[in-house]
C-alpha cells in the first residue's frame, strides 16, 4: 500500500483523509465548532490521540466503536480516531431512546461508546443490558459530571500518554468501516455494513460533482452521524475545505454563520431551508458569499428553492441517498445546468436505473415510473446480522432495491415519485410505521394500531396514529403520546392520535394505510 502522507490523493479508506489533508494544508482551518477552530494539523494530531488511546485500552481492528452525541469536534476526531486504530465505527442518531440505544449497541457488539455530556445518561442506562462494551468515555472536561463507569474525555486522551505513535492498519477496499443502522419495516433498526471504499468514494465522488475546492466554506448543521453530514464534512476535509459545524440547527444563527464566515455552501434539508425563509432575518441576511446549496433527505417543492434562490446566488444542488450507500447515489454537477425538481444523475461509476414495480429484471421506459435499484461500489455489503433482510433488498447481480419509486428522463436525471413503503419522511428523518405501532400495540388498553401520515408544511410529512382500544378503555390521544415519548425518539412520535372502531384492512387482514386518511374525522379525546 502507497503512503497516503504522501500520495496524490487518498485510495484505501477515509481514516487517511485527514493525514492527506494535513500533510497539504497544516495550517488551514479545517474545522469549526462554536468557539474552536481547528487546523488540519491539529485535526489529525487529535485523531492520532484517539487513535493511541483506544490502542492502549485493547480496543483495535475490527471491535466497534459506536458514537452517539449531537455535533462536536470530538465527535469529529473520535471518527477520524476509531478508524485509524482499525475500529468499525458506529454513528448512533443522537435522538435515539435508551431501549433504541441499547439495541443498537447489543446488534453490533460494540466495544467502545463516546458520547456526548447530555447523552451520558442515556448510555450509562442502556449499558445496564450490553455486556460487550468495555469503553464508556463522554466528552468534556475532567471535572465535569459524569455517570458511574464513564472516563471522561481528557482522562481517555491521557491513557496513551508516553505510548508510541499509531500506525494505522492497511484495509482492503471491501474492509468493513461503519455500520449505520436505519429503521426497518419489522420496527427494528437494521445496521447497513459500509465499506472502506464504499465510505470514501461516496465523499470523493460529492466533492467532484459539487466542484469543492481548498476555498469551500461549509455551513451545516447536518447529524455527523447522518450519512448526509458524514459525506458534507468528509468530502469538505478531502477538498481541503473548511466545515463549519453547527452543534444543532437554528434558523437565526445559520443565518448568522453564514455572513460572518463568508460561507461559500450551505447544506441542509428542506426543513431547514423552510425556517430560515421564514425568519425575520433572512430579508436582511448578507448571503452574498454563498455561490451555492445543496438539498436532501426528503421531498420538497420546487418552490422553495426558487424562494431560496431569489436571494442567493448560484444553483440549488438537490440530491438523493441512502444510508444502503453510505451517502449520496445521485446529484447535480455544480456547472451542469440545472433540472429544477430532479435528484439529479447517478454518480460517476454507479449505475443506476429504473426497474419493474414488481421487482421483475430490466428496465422499464424512459418517463415510466418504477423502482430506483442501484449497483456499484458504494453499495452496502449487507445488513449486520440479517442475511435474511439482505437477500430482501440486495440480488446476486449486485443490484439494490431502494424502495423508492422514480422515473427516469432522456437526459439521465432522476426524478422520484414516491415510496413504495409506507415510510414517513419527516424532517428529514425516515419514520416506519411499524416501528411506532410495535410500541403503541404494548400499551395493555389497545386493541389494534395502525400509523398513517399526513402533510406538514414545515416538516414535510409527520406520523399520526389509529388506535382501536379495547371495552371500556378511557385512553385518550395525551396518554398514547406520552407512552411514546418514554420509548421512541422525538422524531419518530406520532403527532396526532385519532381513536376508531375499526382500521381498514384486506380481505387477507392486512392493513390498508392509504385509506387511513379516511378515518381523519373518526373519534377525538
Amino acid at each position: 500500500m502507497s503512503d497516503l502522507r504522501t500520495a496524490a490523493a487518498p485510495s484505501v479508506g477515509p481514516g487517511q483523509i485527514l493525514p492527506f489533508a494535513a500533510t497539504r494544508h497544516p495550517d488551514k482551518i479545517g474545522l469549526v465548532v462554536g468557539d474552536s477552530r481547528l487546523t488540519y494539523r491539529e485535526l489529525d494530531r487529535l485523531s492520532d490521540n484517539v487513535a493511541a488511546s483506544l490502542r492502549a485500552g485493547g480496543i483495535g481492528t475490527g471491535d466497534v466503536v459506536s458514537l452517539y452525541g449531537q455535533n462536536s469536534w470530538q465527535w469529529i476526531v473520535s471518527y477520524h480516531g476509531a478508524l485509524k486504530a482499525g475500529a468499525v465505527v458506529n454513528p448512533v442518531n443522537v435522538m435515539l431512546t435508551g431501549p433504541e440505544l441499547a439495541y443498537v449497541l447489543g446488534d453490533c457488539g460494540a466495544k467502545a461508546v463516546f458520547a456526548g455530556p447530555d447523552q451520558a445518561g442515556t448510555v450509562s442506562g442502556a449499558l445496564d443490558s450490553v455486556a460487550s462494551v468495555d469503553l464508556f468515555c463522554v466528552f468534556g472536561r475532567s471535572d465535569a459530571s459524569a455517570p458511574e463507569g464513564a472516563v471522561p474525555w481528557d482522562d481517555f486522551l491521557a491513557s496513551a500518554a508516553g505510548s508510541t505513535a499509531v500506525s494505522a492498519p492497511d484495509v482492503a477496499p471491501k474492509d468493513l468501516c461503519c455500520i449505520g443502522y436505519t429503521s426497518g419495516t419489522t420496527g427494528h433498526p437494521k445496521g447497513a455494513m459500509q465499506s472502506h471504499q464504499s465510505v470514501l468514494l461516496n465523499c470523493a465522488l460529492t466533492a467532484t460533482m459539487h466542484g469543492r475546492g481548498v476555498d469551500e466554506i461549509v455551513v451545516t448543521a447536518l447529524p455527523a452521524a447522518h450519512v448526509y453530514g458524514n459525506v458534507a464534512i468528509n468530502s469538505t476535509f478531502l477538498a481541503g475545505g473548511t466545515v463549519v459545524l453547527m452543534e444543532r440547527f437554528d434558523a437565526a444563527h445559520a443565518l448568522h454563520l453564514i455572513a460572518t464566515e463568508h460561507a461559500t455552501l450551505f447544506e441542509g434539508v428542506p426543513a431547514m431551508y423552510s425556517m430560515m425563509l421564514a425568519d425575520p432575518a433572512f430579508e436582511t441576511a448578507d448571503v452574498t458569499s454563498l455561490r451555492k446549496s445543496t438539498i436532501g433527505g426528503q421531498t420538497f417543492s420546487p418552490s422553495l428553492a426558487e424562494r431560496w434562490q431569489a436571494r442567493v446566488a448560484g444553483p440549488v444542488l438537490e440530491l438523493w441517498g441512502m444510508t444502503e450507500i453510505a451517502g449520496l447515489g445521485t446529484t447535480h454537477s455544480v456547472f451542469a445546468p440545472p433540472v429544477l425538481g430532479s435528484i439529479g444523475v447517478s454518480l460517476p461509476g454507479t449505475e443506476i436505473k429504473i426497474a419493474p414495480i414488481d421487482g421483475g429484471a430490466g428496465e422499464v421506459p424512459v418517463g415510466t415510473p418504477g423502482e430506483l435499484v442501484v449497483r456499484g461500489p458504494l453499495v452496502m455489503l449487507g445488513y449486520h446480522g440479517r442475511p435474511d433482510a439482505t437477500a430482501e433488498v440486495l440480488g446476486a447481480d449486485g443490484w439494490l432495491r431502494t424502495g423508492d419509486v422514480a422515473y427516469v428522463d432522456d437526459t439521465g436525471h432522476f426524478f422520484v415519485v414516491d415510496r413504495l413503503k409506507d415510510m414517513i419522511l419527516t424532517a428529514g428523518y425516515n419514520v416506519y410505521p411499524a416501528e411506532i405501532e410495535r410500541v403503541i400495540s404494548s400499551h395493555p388498553q389497545v386493541t389494534m394500531v395502525a400509523v398513517g401520515k399526513r402533510p406538514d408544511e414545515v416538516k414535510g410529512e409527520v406520523a399520526v396514529a389509529y388506535v382501536v382500544t379495547a371495552a371500556g378503555s378511557d385512553l385518550d390521544a395525551a396518554a398514547v403520546l406520552e407512552f411514546c415519548r418514554e420509548r421512541l425518539a422525538a422524531y419518530k412520535r406520532p403527532r396526532d392520535v385519532v381513536f376508531v372502531d375499526a382500521l381498514p384492512t384486506t380481505s387477507s387482514g392486512k392493513l390498508m394505510r392509504r385509506k387511513l386518511t379516511e378515518l381523519d374525522h373518526a373519534i377525538s379525546r
